[in-house]
């Protein structure tokens, strides 16, 4: 995997709830923020999880070996959408305009983006590990298909996140952005809060690239 997936994860699939403060509303909104926060919050971790399983498999790895983290990322980011998209159901319909639109749209979204994640993981595994250029030829079509979904997976809780709710939301610990518990790998760094992530380009194990070298998604 190379720059440009890593930052397209970071810039858009793992960073879909970054929110901060805390508070105790006891108002109507409030009270919806809070029950899907506390929801919401394992599934924040997991995505977070996923992405740093890419940045620490990032340098010095083997073809096989980025094929399983890769494989195994976007498994649990499908997973996490769809619990996501359970705990906005769960929680109800937000009190606030257009509520029932907006917990519609941002349930069929997100079961969308986890189709859409469960169709990069088997793009991977199909890849050959054991041919050097037609897995990284691989991985770029993977990160270019990254690309797009990340684009719908940014969408997927945008309303939720607007005006009055999102205010709301934004007072909750559960939906604050989490720091990843799996640790990066030597040679690689973790990113700030909410900046997207630079990795270098993994490398075959054998000192030649397993991907091209990429520029972020974001440029």
């Amino acid at each position: 995997m190379n720059k440009k997936l890593a930052a397209a994860l970071s810039g858009g699939a793992v960073l879909m709830l970054v929110l901060s403060g805390c508070s105790d509303d006891e108002d109507k909104v409030g009270t919806w923020a809070k029950t899907f926060c506390d929801q919401a919050k394992p599934q924040i971790q997991k995505r977070a999880n996923a992405h740093q399983i890419i940045i620490s498999t990032a340098a010095d790895s083997k073809p096989a070996d980025i094929q399983a983290a890769d494989s195994k990322a976007f498994q649990d980011i499908a997973d996490a959408d769809r619990a996501l998209a359970k705990a906005v159901e769960s929680a109800g319909v937000p009190p606030v305009e257009n509520g029932q639109k907006i917990q519609q749209d941002a349930v069929r979204e997100l079961n969308a983006t986890a189709v859409s994640y469960e169709g990069l993981k088997k793009q991977v595994d199909a890849l050959d590990p054991t041919n050097q250029q037609k897995f990284a030829d691989g991985l770029q079509s993977v990160a270019e298909g990254l690309e797009k979904i990340e684009k719908s997976d940014q969408a997927a809780l945008a309303k939720l996140e607007s005006g009055e709710l999102g205010r709301a939301m934004a007072k909750q610990p559960g939906c604050q952005k989490p720091t990843a518990s799996t640790p990066p790998a030597s040679g690689s760094a973790s990113p700030e809060p909410g900046a997207p992530a630079s990795t270098p380009a993994r490398s075959t194990g054998d000192g030649s690239p397993a991907t091209p070298s990429a520029t972020a998604s974001r440029e």
